[in-house]
């Protein structure tokens, strides 16, 4: 009778044990973090898949190019290289916002012409007046927007890869300078160096 009594005991204690679930710790509710800063917009402009052959088939990753800017004058851009597109995105924006560059800008357009070059790419950039808008097409229109830049013209003079186009408009954007950059250079007036403020 006794060993009936304490299996039954037992049984009900095994219940009672599992009806209770052990305490855990509240889980923090984890939002991925934002790549970029609240008033910077990005645009993915390219996404390459790459396939590596090995014994067993192909292993697929991606490369995603990134152009992050405010529409007030910076802009970048980033590569990033991951097995799964959003995590290539989401590095190539982080890097992006790290490599932000300052472009001049005067009344809505660059200050002057200018050549970018970088391997096959080629981009001539003109200053042009109110009303024009952005002349420019694929990713070269897309940095201009992001810059901040409201009239220009541009020709693309060679080459149409993506990667070459972007890193030709920012080589461009390196060689620009300002008016006031010039005249303090010179050490000379701003108003000697227009003919229209004259």
């Amino acid at each position: 009778m006794t060993t009936e009594n304490e299996n039954i005991e037992g049984e009900e204690v095994a219940v009672e044990a599992k009806g209770k679930k052990p305490a855990r710790a509240p889980r923090a509710n984890k939002k991925p973090e934002p790549t970029t800063a609240p008033d910077h917009e990005e645009r993915v402009v390219a996404v390459n898949r790459v396939a590596k052959v090995v014994k067993g088939g192909r292993r697929f990753s991606f490369s995603a190019l990134v152009i992050v800017g405010d529409q007030k004058g910076k802009v970048g851009y980033g590569l990033g290289k991951a097995k799964e597109v959003p995590d290539a995105i989401r590095k190539a924006s982080q890097e992006a916002a790290k490599s932000m560059i300052s472009i001049p800008l005067e009344n809505g357009t660059i200050p002057h012409e200018v050549l970018g070059e970088f391997d096959a790419g080629k981009i001539l950039f003109k200053p042009a007046s109110e009303g024009t808008g952005v002349k420019a097409a694929g990713a070269c229109r897309t940095i201009l927007e992001l810059a901040g830049v409201k009239n220009v013209l541009t020709k693309s003079l060679r080459g149409s890869n993506p990667h070459n186009v972007v890193k030709a408009t920012f080589q461009a954007f390196k060689q620009m300078r300002s008016v006031q950059d010039i005249a303090s250079a010179r050490g000379v007036e701003t108003k000697s160096l227009r003919l229209s403020n004259k």
